[in-house]
């Protein structure tokens, strides 16, 4: 069992931290670019080209059913769901294999949108403490459905 986070854009790499400490499961953090990580074990450090999708092509190799994938990117979602992972958004939604195509087919329709209106901007809503706590509730239960499934 262990942890992959797409970590360029991550906010809640402590969280993730926490937990793995806590349950000792370890954690790899893909980056672009050189990011701090804690000094711990269980935690290691991915630092790939900064080609277009490198981050994404090394997470989407490694995700298979023992992994827990910390992303917000959808198409990467999609690969690693595809490869038997659980994988969780950084709000704490779970992409499901139930959920997916209505997640990729609404970034479709959003890109359209964006690209045919001018002045149109927007994204996703400010990250809040809710988000943080629906974060942390979801990682646990991932994780111990993972231990249930296949215990160390």
């Amino acid at each position: 069992m262990r942890i992959l986070v797409d970590a360029d854009a991550c906010p809640v790499k402590d969280e993730v931290y926490k937990v793995a400490w806590r349950r000792a499961v370890p954690v790899t953090v893909v980056s672009n670019q050189r990011i701090r990580i804690p000094d711990h074990p269980l935690i290691a450090r991915a630092v790939v080209s900064d080609a277009f999708d490198a981050a994404d092509d090394w997470i989407a190799e490694r995700a298979d059913a023992a992994a827990v994938v910390i992303t917000g990117d959808i198409l990467l979602a999609d690969r690693c769901l595809k490869a038997g992972a659980t994988v969780i958004a950084h709000n704490g939604k779970p992409f499901t294999p139930a959920s997916i195509g209505g997640a990729i087919a609404t970034r479709a329709i959003m890109a359209d949108l964006r690209v045919g209106a001018e002045g149109m901007t927007g994204g996703p809503a400010p990250f809040a403490k809710a988000d943080r706590s629906r974060f942390l509730q979801a990682l646990e239960e991932a994780l111990a459905r993972l231990e249930r499934i296949a215990p160390r």
